[in-house]
Formats: structure tokens, sequence, C-alpha cells
């Protein structure tokens, strides 16, 4: 049985090059992927907190979709703009993630809040019960916390990353809700806080600019 997936990419462009971006990612990047075989969608945001920072998330059905003959043309012999594009962008990583639970409604949010951790694998138990056990059911109560996806980082670069989450949100408020505020305390999660790797967490905030559903024949 395949697993889903995600490859998950920031970056930020120089500022007087952010149309032309756009119109790179909307109209050669994206569609170069999704005629590929195990390429579900395509999804685009834009940080709240720092505008003109960006995150492409690709939904794959496994992993496999990165091992075929097409993605490897397509990724060693990119096109001469986006050969371009990605020789002028900074702040570039890009995640390789499976999908290690998927829990709340199956829909997508209006905002997508983002948050890394480098765990180590001695601690990936109890961070898993943790978040699965814990936090997320707590973060779900929130109404307008929608869902919230897991993955392990099983290739990248650009972060210490091991683990990922994905929240869909339907509205920035919900960010400061009192489910939110319950959910960062409680009995798992504070042996996990006094640890050093606990604070080199990333979190990030963004809200949707773009969704393209791979066309299926």
């Amino acid at each position: 049985m395949s697993t889903p997936a995600v490859l998950f990419s920031q970056m930020r462009p120089p500022v007087e090059r952010t149309a032309e971006f756009h119109s790179w990612y909307d109209t050669d990047h994206v569609p170069a992927r999704m005629v590929l075989p195990g390429f579900a969608s395509a999804r685009r945001f834009e940080s709240v907190e720092e505008p003109g920072n960006f995150l492409a998330v690709y939904e794959l059905a496994d992993l496999s979709a990165l091992a075929t003959d097409e993605y490897k043309v397509v990724k060693t012999a990119p096109s001469a703009l986006t050969r371009e594009m990605l020789s002028v962008v900074e702040g570039f990583t890009r995640f390789t993630c499976e999908q290690v639970s998927d829990d709340g409604e199956p829909t997508t949010g209006a905002f997508l809040s983002a948050v890394a951790f480098p765990v180590p694998e001695a601690d990936a138990a109890e961070f898993d019960r943790w978040y699965g056990e814990e936090h997320v059911p707590m973060l779900l109560e929130a109404p307008d916390w929608l869902r919230v996806r897991r993955y392990r980082v099983r290739d990248g670069e650009g972060g210490p990353w091991t683990h990922l989450a994905l929240h869909e949100l339907a509205s920035l408020e919900v960010m400061d809700s009192p489910e939110r505020a319950r959910a960062r305390s409680g009995p798992l999660r504070e042996p996990l806080a006094g640890r050093d790797w606990f604070g080199r967490s990333g979190r990030w905030l963004y809200r949707e600019i773009s969704h393209v559903e791979a066309a299926r024949s």
C-alpha cells in the first residue's frame, strides 16, 4: 500500500523579479509537474509574517513519484527559465516527506501553519506520542483548525528537520484561540519542551495563493 507524501520547498525571489517568479511558477514549474505520474496537486503560499517568502507543496501519491523516468527528466534537464530562477532565489529549501498521520477533515484551508522539528531518533517515539495523542486532538477542538497532517522527512536540504506538520486553518484568528493556547501545554509536552532541540523548531504561517489539481484521464 502506498503512503502519501509531499515535496515541500521554500524560497524568496529578488523583490524586483517577484512578478517573473510567479509567472515562472504558474506557467512553467507547476505545469511541468502536474502531468507527471504520482503528482496529485500543487499548492503555493506566501508568508503572512514575511511577505515575499514563498512555499510550494506538491502532494504525491507516494515517494516513488520522485523516482520515475519522467520526473528525472524534469529534474535533471530543467527549462532555461527554471535554471535562471533557481540561480537567483534565496532561502531555498527542499524536503521530501512521507505521511505518518492525517487528522481532521479531508479539506484544505485558506491558511497553512507549517511546523518542523529536528527530533533526535532517541526521542522520536515520545515526540510522536505527544503530537499525535495530545497536541493534535487539542488543536482540532478549535472550529477553524481544520486538519493536521504529519510527516517524517526522508530527504532534504535547507534545515535540520526530521518531522514536519502541516496545519490547515480556516482563519488566522484561530492561532490566538484558547484551544491553541491549551494545546501548547500538557503532561506529554512538558518533558519535551525542556530539551535543547525542541526550541529550535521551524514555524511558518502562510496564506494560500494558488491550488492546482493534476488532470487525470
